[in-house]
């Protein structure tokens, strides 16, 4: 029977238990903390009652975060403008001491913001009866102001010791993975159906060219809309058009089209609105069976449950080269098939077919010293390889740390500057899949034929994690057919997760773009230094070198000093005088900023510099990408002239050698001309072209310091080394 001093100590804690607690049963009070047995608790999330409005319609979106140990162990779904939300979840959490109480955080989730804090309260698991079902009252509390009435929360509990083997239980590992709200809506789940569906039938291309007449949602009387195109599991969103309602995107992507999946495209037009929800415009479908195949459909869609049209081209083709296959079934090693590969994509077939650039074959071997993810020291890993939005799963090998798949995947290479991502992930039945390690690969950077242990690192890139992935990979592509798309607009990825605001991120990306501004400062202080004569014999060779460019100036000279910087840098690093140094105060930044993204919740509890400005958020997720982009645009210009991908350095010089020969030979007058009858007439010779820019499409396959970093292959340890497993094999 509890003591008089353990019913007082209950009794203090933020819970209320309403059961009415039996004498019958062992409390674990009676059980020493230190005991080093596993504990299974079973959580049953009821609901909440009265809990506080967040947003501006006097409501909230609400959703809990179990942790143990300031490890996230559980986090329930959203749910959506509800003060008194019903969840009724379970969650098996395996522990395996009592010292640490379980923390329950409720959050309201906001749309491309950070979520607002809406309470907590703590559970002390020493005062929980053993094998016990426990109906829990939590009153939710902000240490900041504990006198703000936040609501409560409902739970069930059962606390029991395990003994032998676990059953499927949610392991507390030493590292603490977290999962976006975005990602666990894509979680990876093993259906069997999945498994036979994951490769596709047919590719579909849809180019959303404009909005007719759309329905006006804001006071001013315009919208500011967006697109999103739902097909299957596949997600794309437009650009935002701001404040018109006959908006031009002009935007292309594509989907993959399966067999087993309906071929119905959910169409959505939406109004974007800031510190607010955004308004729902209409609604649309597009049903491809009723579509031909190799043909281009323009389409005039009547939005439903609202007003005006959407204009569409789509088209329907049949599947590139994409397979899967087992280690002995290798479409390289087969002579006949490699010549023919190497015939398709020789430098005699230029013009046909622009978009098949390449071929990319990718033999995933094994993996070894993988984390452990599961209670018994195991795990069940699986490989996502993902090129663009082409992704391809491997079989699961179940309770191993060093699993061999033996698989072979090809794709079709649409840009030679795509990045290859091999991601591991452990298999759970039940719930999203935990992720162990990932590398990402420039195909650029690919020695062919090459069997290399790769360190898996953190889902940021910045450092390494626990394992090693062995791939042997072989791309075969036209040099000509990548260079011409290198001039088109890169293929967008429409799983990426919204940019959020990050007090880490913004700080990197103020420093980056700070180091940017610099170089011109100093490139000024230089050049005023000449001008003062600070150092006599510098600037009268400054003079004199200003005198003869002036007098002799050219406008064929401007491309020609570009070439010569390119050619000068080159010849330095062959000889061996490299001047490129690794940028360290980025690496720094983005190790800080991993430390960072551990104690992200706890940065959501506290009256910081984020809900400072929190009325102002959407300005500053803005400007951080804005300063994003113009630091990534610096180090952009700087890398194709510090040859970090010497393609891209070779296709610049042979660009400049185009560029000094033309003007050198023909009149600027006439150069001027073909550009403007060109501008003037493009919407008349292709009404629905996508617009370009070709320099910032070309700049745009050049990697910012910060992908450098995350590109960087690490060393792996000696003793993973294949060679030598096979040499202590043979011993």
């Amino acid at each position: 029977m509890l003591d008089s001093y353990k019913l007082k100590s209950i009794c203090n804690l933020p819970f209320v238990c309403h059961k009415k607690i039996n004498t019958v049963g062992t409390s674990n009070a009676d059980v020493p903390l230190a005991d080093p047995g596993m504990y299974q608790l079973d959580i049953t999330l009821r609901r909440g009652q009265s809990l506080a409005a967040r947003d501006r319609g006097g409501t909230s979106d609400p959703y809990v975060k179990f942790k143990i140990g300031r490890k996230e162990v559980f986090r329930s779904k959203t749910i959506h403008k509800n003060l008194n939300p019903v969840w009724e979840e379970k969650a098996c959490i395996l522990i395996d001491h009592l010292r640490e109480p379980l923390y329950i955080k409720v959050f309201d989730y906001d749309f491309g913001l950070q979520d607002d804090f809406m309470g907590s309260a703590f559970l002390d698991l020493t005062q929980l009866e053993l094998n016990r079902p426990t109906d829990v009252t939590l009153t939710l509390k902000d240490p900041h102001y504990p006198d703000h009435d936040l609501g409560i929360i409902l739970l069930s509990v059962v606390l029991t010791p395990k003994e032998g083997e676990p059953r499927d239980v949610t392991m507390l590992m030493r590292k603490s993975w977290k999962r976006s709200s975005k990602f666990q809506t894509q979680s990876l789940r093993l259906s069997d159906q999945h498994r036979k569906s994951h490769l596709w039938r047919g590719i579909v291309s849809i180019t959303l060219i404009e909005g007719r007449d759309l329905k006006a949602m804001d006071s001013n009387g315009l919208s500011d809309p967006y697109v999103k195109f739902r097909l299957g599991h596949q997600k794309y969103k437009s650009k935002i058009m701001p404040k018109t309602l006959n908006p031009q995107w002009r935007e292309q992507f594509d989907f993959h089209l399966y067999e087993e999946r309906g071929g119905i495209i959910d169409i959505t037009a939406w109004d974007k609105d800031a510190g607010k929800r955004d308004d729902f415009i209409g609604r649309c479908q597009v049903d491809l069976s009723s579509l031909s195949r190799e043909q281009t459909h323009k389409l005039e869609l009547q939005l439903e449950e609202g007003e005006g049209h959407l204009v569409l081209l789509v088209t329907l083709t049949a599947s590139a080269t994409v397979s899967i296959s087992d280690l002995s079934v290798n479409s390289l090693e087969d002579q006949k098939e490699r010549e023919e590969i190497l015939k398709r994509y020789s430098p005699l077939r230029i013009f046909h077919n622009l978009k098949d650039v390449g071929f990319l074959q990718v033999k995933v071997i094994r993996a070894e010293g993988l984390m452990a993810a599961d209670v018994t020291g195991k795990s069940d890993p699986f490989c996502v390889v993902e090129l663009n939005n082409d992704r391809l799963l491997t079989h699961t090998v179940y309770k191993n740390l060093n699993p061999e798949w033996n698989k072979v995947f090809t794709f079709n290479v649409k840009d030679i500057h795509s990045v290859l991502e091999v991601t591991v992930y452990d298999e759970d039945r039940d719930r999203s899949a935990d992720f162990l390690g990932k590398v990402a690969i420039p195909l650029l950077s690919i020695q062919n034929g090459e069997q290399k242990a790769y360190v898996l690192k953190n889902k940021q890139l910045t450092g390494p994690t626990k394992g090693v992935i062995y791939l042997e990979i072989d791309v075969i592509f036209n040099a000509v057919k990548a260079s011409l798309r290198t001039l088109i607009p890169k293929e967008q990825k429409y799983i990426e997760e919204e940019n959020r605001l990050s007090k880490q991120l913004l700080l990197r990306n103020f420093i980056r773009t700070k180091h940017c501004v610099m170089v011109l400062v100093s490139a000024a202080y230089y050049l005023n230094s000449c001008f003062e004569w600070e150092s006599p014999p510098r600037s009268l060779a400054a003079f004199v070198l200003f005198l003869f460019v002036v007098w002799n100036f050219e406008l064929y000279t401007i491309p020609l000093v570009l070439l010569l910087l390119l050619t000068w840098n080159y010849f330095l690093i062959i000889s061996g005088k490299d001047n490129r140094q690794r940028d360290t105060v980025v690496e720094d930044m983005l190790e800080d900023e991993e430390e960072d993204d551990d104690k992200d919740d706890k940065d959501s509890e506290k009256k910081g510099f984020i809900n400072k400005i929190y009325a102002i958020q959407e300005v500053c997720v803005s400007v951080q990408n804005i300063l994003d982009e113009v630091a990534s645009f610096g180090e952009r210009i700087k890398n194709t002239f510090n040859w970090t991908v010497p393609f891209l350095s070779w296709l610049a010089i042979v660009a400049l050698c185009v560029f000094t020969v033309i003007l050198y030979f023909i009149p600027l007058r006439y150069i001027v001309l073909v550009w403007g009858i060109n501008k003037f007439t493009k919407k008349l010779r292709s009404p629905y072209a996508i617009d370009n820019n070709e320099l910032l499409d070309f700049l745009s396959r050049v990697p910012s310091d910060v992908q450098v970093v995350q590109y960087q292959e690490l060393k792996p340890d000696p003793s993973h080394s294949p060679y030598k497993r096979k040499k202590n094999n043979l011993g």
